[in-house]
């Protein structure tokens, strides 16, 4: 066997190892499972093309309807995994989504967006916007273009959210802003972001991170990997609150529900940043919830759990505010 492909010239620890020869290796997060009917929770799945010209794939995911005639929210849904492993059809987003469907009662599209290390960063973001554009598309009333007869027959473009878990929280954030700093969307109204466990990072540790230094060189070498730049932790993708970076006054949406877990390493850069939402000017508004005794991203590990199911719930009330 060639001594390069059993070298690990850098390890991503605990999730992927980068060989000498050039192989990526991912440990996990590379499970799949298809579009399919889930019974337990009678919500419908399936994959589309979502961006004809670039082949950029979508998961859709339509609950029980009540009537035909009925309209449903939309959630715009960016999955995690440090923007570097996962996909729609990992089986653990797979089941939450169809949790979240039920739950909200929303038409969800899951977004494939391409991932690192093949495909280095501002790619993800880059496919979160296209998705957006062409979701806006829809909405002006373009309906040819529409690639699906869900989307075209059952979303109320009225009642449009955002929405991520981890590196998804962190991209939804950026769509927001991009919408309401340089690339409006007069006739695309977000109504709200549903950030959750958000990786939001920075060189200098806060709280949780203070004591725990293993974890914090842990997280400083997953974004140094994804986005190699001379501002490091500090960069704006990662830091919305470094210097130079524009002001969370103007994000692009009227309602931002937080959501942060008690044991999670990245727990106070979400409380940061509903605190510096709060404080900016901006008109909407956002609340915090936090999950005591919980990890990142635990209503994924265990969707079974009381907490996990409580977790659904705070998400339906929120996208199905009057």
């Amino acid at each position: 066997m060639d001594s390069s492909k059993q070298e690990v010239e850098r390890d991503v620890f605990p999730y992927l190892r980068v060989h000498r020869d050039g192989t990526i290796e991912r440990l996990v997060g590379t499970e799949t499972v298809p579009p399919s009917f889930d019974s337990p929770t009678g919500v419908s799945s399936e994959d589309i093309i979502i961006v004809k010209e670039t082949g950029l794939c979508a998961r859709l995911y339509l609950p029980t309807l009540t009537t035909d005639d009925k309209k449903l929210p939309l959630i715009v849904y960016f999955h995690g995994g440090g923007f570097f492993i996962s996909s729609v059809s990992d089986p653990k987003y797979h089941h939450s989504l169809n949790s979240m469907a039920a739950a909200s009662k929303a038409l969800i599209v899951s977004v494939d967006f391409r991932i690192a290390p093949e495909n280095p960063l501002p790619a993800a973001y880059e496919d979160a916007w296209a998705v957006i554009q062409g979701l806006a598309s829809y909405k002006r009333g373009e309906v040819d273009n529409c690639p699906d007869d869900w989307i075209r027959a059952h979303v109320d473009f009225n009642r449009v959210y955002l929405a991520g878990d981890s590196a998804g929280a962190n991209m939804a954030h950026h769509m927001a802003m991009r919408i309401g700093l340089k690339d409006p969307l007069p006739d695309f109204k977000i109504l709200g972001i549903i950030s959750i466990h958000p990786y939001f990072w920075g060189k200098e540790p806060i709280g949780l991170e203070v004591t725990d230094p293993d974890r914090k060189a842990m997280v400083d070498n997953w974004w140094l990997f994804v986005c190699p730049t001379d501002k490091g932790c500090d960069d704006p993708l990662i830091n919305p609150f470094a210097d130079g970076c524009p002001g969370l006054e103007s994000l692009a949406c009227e309602r931002v529900l937080v959501l942060v877990a008690g044991k999670d390493i990245l727990r106070d850069r979400g409380k940061l940043y509903y605190e510096r939402l709060m404080k900016s000017g901006w008109p909407g508004k956002v609340e915090i919830i936090e999950t005591e005794g919980e990890d990142h991203v635990f209503h994924i590990f265990q969707p079974n759990c009381e907490k996990a199911q409580n977790f659904m719930k705070h998400i339906a009330a929120f996208v199905n505010q009057p």
